[in-house]
């Protein structure tokens, strides 16, 4: 055991060393320990494995469902709906038809395995998403998904083997079944959440060691949800302990930071421990004794039912087509799987039934492997090849103008995330549908969470110029930002933001300035008023080899709508182009005209 976690951990430092998610060192790290490999870990390592592995899926699931934020849920409501209804049939259905075929068993051991693989679950998807940080309504897609679906996919196998053993099976059973469990899941998760939310808030928890306190009672709080609806009702404590995360993260607690980190760390040593533990009992002949319909089974999920039923809950919603191939992509097989097949198996010997039970557990492990190596080793690559990491933008403080700023640059597609403290202030900002990350920006650790190191732009607003400094001076020295723009709120300070190396907009300045254009220009302030809105002023860097090398005479006409290229920027000289003026690659062009014709121009510029 003391090998496995410091195996497990080693497993993580590589994982972040190589930008490949954890969970394909410690798939290795299993098989090697294991009886194909060094022989070190074997079906007899662990007398209670069972019970090991259920309470380590309780933490597991729980520090996802935890992290699960409401808000960030109302953002991809209707994707997220559908990845965990329509995306969930259509995954059960068409994995069961194909083991059916492909592997030419019974319709109930189909089922069976169809509906364990519908997970895929926070243990697989939480370190793919370290590594590759996709926009938040992507990464909030797949974090619903696999929560959601973990404790779907457990109950339903539960329900699928309870009405294989009997007689008469029919369809009010199969209805009776699941609804019991996931009604005794989420009552008792219910209970136990506020259970700990009043002993966290009105119980004196030594102020001493309050935080420590607060940590374990949550964890304890956890594994009791979890064992309490087990013991009422079979794999009901995935959907209590959910519910619990769910809950308690969304509540306004003490020590939440604390309790999240303490949470993490948690996790990675069960998440490490379960994960070789499980990858340690594989047994290569029963990945051979499936054949070629076992490789067939496989292919379906990864290349025809994933990309399929993602393609269906995407369908009208607000990702792009990359976005959509990404989580086509991404699906990758977990613990909950792994951990509910072995006890299936188990009991399928028992009764007599080996072959079903090495069916069962060589299809399952067979997508794990083949789920995990595939998707889980390339998702960074996938990624980056389809470009949908995005840089992000910060924005410290969600006051008016920070507000104002967020709106149109979220409108232009940018991938934007305010940071604030204020409670009203993130209230109103998050009611704009902005994102929001709450924190204090003068916190280095907050704009390292924030994504700071994955940001091409930071923006302080704040109406106080120490904070906006303070934060001009993080991102210049220690971050390395690519575009640092600093409000400056007293004309005094100007000089201090210019030492600093940060575009700087004074207040006065350009409010000074706007009413001179109001008075001089009174055509350019009224057009320059409809900016986002009628007219639109961009920078798009030239990508598209159709327009390279052409005169600007040429290009003019192919423009769309009201739209003509104002200004050149060819290497770091800026000027108005004459009509001869030969277009070069990763010349920056500003486009001036129509909202729409604007922003149909810069696609094409870019070759999109």
């Amino acid at each position: 055991m003391a090998a496995i976690i410091a195996i497990g951990i080693l497993a993580q430092l590589l994982a972040d060393r190589f930008e490949v998610p954890s969970i394909v060192f410690l798939l290795i790290a299993g098989i090697i320990l294991g009886p194909e490999g060094l022989g070190v870990i074997t079906s007899d390592t662990f007398a209670s494995l069972p019970a090991i592995v259920g309470l380590s899926v309780a933490i597991i699931v729980f520090e996802g469902a935890f992290h699960l934020r409401i808000e960030n849920i109302r953002q991809a409501t209707k994707v997220s709906l559908r990845l965990v209804s329509v995306g969930a049939a259509i995954s059960l259905l068409g994995t069961a038809f194909v083991v059916r075929f492909a592997l030419a068993t019974d319709w109930d051991v189909a089922f069976l395995i169809g509906a364990l693989l519908v997970a895929t679950g926070p243990t697989v998807i939480t370190p793919i998403l370290d590594v590759v940080p996709v926009r938040d309504r992507v990464a909030t897609a797949l974090e619903t998904e696999g929560i959601v679906n973990d404790v779907t996919a457990a109950i339903l196998a539960v329900v699928v083997f309870k009405i294989m053993q009997l007689e008469e099976p029919t369809v009010t059973a199969f209805l009776e079944l699941f609804i019991e469990r996931i009604g005794t899941g989420v009552g008792i998760g219910t209970i136990v959440a506020v259970i700990i939310w009043l002993v966290l808030r009105h119980i004196d928890l030594s102020p001493g060691d309050a935080p420590r306190n607060a940590r374990l009672v949550v964890l304890a709080g956890a594994l009791v949800a979890f064992g309490a609806a087990d013991t009422v009702a079979s794999e009901a404590g995935v959907a209590a302990v959910a519910t619990a995360g769910i809950l308690l993260g969304n509540a306004d607690i003490p020590y939440e930071e604390q309790i999240a980190d303490f949470k993490g760390d948690i996790t990675l040593i069960v998440l490490s421990f379960v994960f070789i533990a499980l990858a340690a009992l594989l047994e290569f002949s029963d990945l051979l004794a499936l054949g070629v319909g076992g490789l067939v089974v496989a292919a379906s999920v990864i290349f025809l039912i994933r990309p399929l039923d993602v393609l269906v809950s995407t369908r009208g919603g607000n990702f792009t087509a990359a976005e959509r191939l990404f989580v086509g992509f991404v699906g990758p097989r977990g613990i909950i799987p792994a951990s509910v097949a072995t006890l299936f198996a188990v009991e399928l010997q028992n009764a007599g039934e080996s072959e079903a039970a090495t069916l069962l557990v060589g299809t399952v492990f067979l997508v794990i492997v083949s789920t995990v190596a595939l998707q889980g080793g390339f998702a960074r690559r996938i990624a980056e090849y389809l470009d949908v990491i995005p840089m992000r933008v910060l924005i410290i403080g969600s006051g008016q103008v920070g507000r104002e700023v967020a709106a149109r640059l979220e409108d232009r597609g940018e991938n934007v995330v305010v940071i604030e403290n204020d409670e009203a202030a993130i209230e109103q900002a998050r009611s704009e549908g902005l994102t929001v990350h709450i924190g204090d920006g003068t916190n280095v650790d907050v704009l390292h969470t924030a994504g700071i190191e994955n940001a091409k732009t930071v923006i302080a607003t704040t109406g106080d110029d120490e904070v906006n400094l303070f934060v001009g001076q993080q991102a210049t020295t220690n971050f390395d930002v690519e575009q640092v723009v600093c409000r400056a709120n007293d004309p005094s300070n100007l000089e201090a933001f210019k030492d600093l190396g940060v575009d700087t907009i004074s207040s006065t300045y350009a409010t000074a300035q706007a009413i001179d254009d109001f008075i001089e220009r009174p055509s350019m302030a009224r057009w320059t008023d409809m900016l986002g809105e009628e007219g639109d002023v961009q920078e798009v860097t030239l990508e598209n080899e159709a327009f390279t090398n052409q005169p600007l005479n040429e290009v003019g006409p192919k423009l769309p709508g009201r739209c003509l290229i104002a200004l050149v920027t060819h290497d770091g000289e800026t000027f108005v182009p004459e009509a001869t003026y030969t277009l070069e690659r990763d010349d920056r062009l500003t486009l001036i005209g129509e909202h729409q014709a604007v922003r149909s121009a810069m696609s094409l510029m870019r070759g999109e």
